[in-house]
């Protein structure tokens, strides 16, 4: 209906001025998206506001859940990461063991699906932090979930970097740890970079779903009120707030690697 009025106002404007025809086109197309946006505005502004204010202390936990899980999550991931690599490459007997434990283990934590991955992890959670519920309970199994996931990234990275560049540190006598620090990790920052940006945004799906064990945030939003009581509307603004998250997040992960890929 809309499309059809700007279209009959726009048609006026012929016979009134003299306008070219392309100009004619924009016009209607900015009015059209104008007025297609007011109408969204209109629809949804009120329910998320009534969303917003419902919120308490437990939902907004979502975000420091997800914090503290990523940040676990490069701490333990990063250096899993390297070793892996590391490992891989190397000739000895030994790191090639190494390797295959790990490799089996990284590939074990990552087949499992995370609502099941959840629940597995309970009585580790329980040990951890004393609890299974909430956000010190939900940050175990997205810290374990996450981790190799991250660390298979890193390992794609570093593989992935010129071999000449650690020849010739190699050949000017430098160190393991001084290739790695030095070299490896520069060299690697944007592909680092990129992938941070995707565990970040597993992560946010991950904390969605821990909602089912009572790990507030969003997930617990939808699940007990837009799920179990039956308001569509709760679960519509719920999905509407997560894709404008996993946006922004993306957003600024390709911003600043952009920024920091060497031209």
């Amino acid at each position: 209906f809309m499309f059809i009025a700007v279209s009959n106002l726009i048609g006026i404007i012929p016979y009134t001025f003299t306008v070219s025809s392309h100009i004619i086109v924009t016009a209607s197309l900015a009015l059209l998206v104008f007025f297609t946006v007011l109408v969204y505005i209109f629809m949804f502004a009120p329910i998320l506001v009534v969303v917003v204010l419902s919120f308490n202390a437990s939902q907004f936990g979502g975000f420091p859940m997800t914090g503290f899980s990523l940040l676990f999550t490069v701490l333990l991931g990063l250096p899993l990461g390297i070793l892996l690599f590391l490992s891989g490459r190397s000739s000895s007997p030994a790191q090639k063991a190494l390797y295959a434990v790990l490799s089996v283990v990284v590939n074990v934590l990552r087949s499992v699906p995370f609502i099941i991955l959840l629940i597995v992890l309970i009585p580790l959670t329980l040990l951890l932090v004393g609890t299974s519920l909430g956000v010190p309970g939900t940050i175990p199994p997205l810290v374990i979930g996450t981790a190799p996931f991250f660390a298979r990234l890193v390992e794609n990275v570093l593989r992935d970097i010129d071999k000449g560049v650690i020849e010739a540190c190699q050949s000017m006598g430098a160190t393991t740890r001084q290739i790695v620090i030095h070299a490896l990790l520069p060299e690697a920052l944007p592909g680092l970079l990129a992938a941070g940006t995707v565990t970040t945004i597993a992560l946010v799906s991950y904390a969605a779903m821990s909602g089912v064990i009572g790990g507030g945030g969003l997930g617990d939003l939808a699940l007990r009120f837009g799920y179990q009581r039956f308001q569509t509307d709760v679960m519509i603004v719920t999905v509407a707030i997560l894709i404008l998250l996993v946006q922004i997040i993306q957003f600024l992960g390709d911003r600043l690697v952009r920024h920091f890929t060497r031209k």
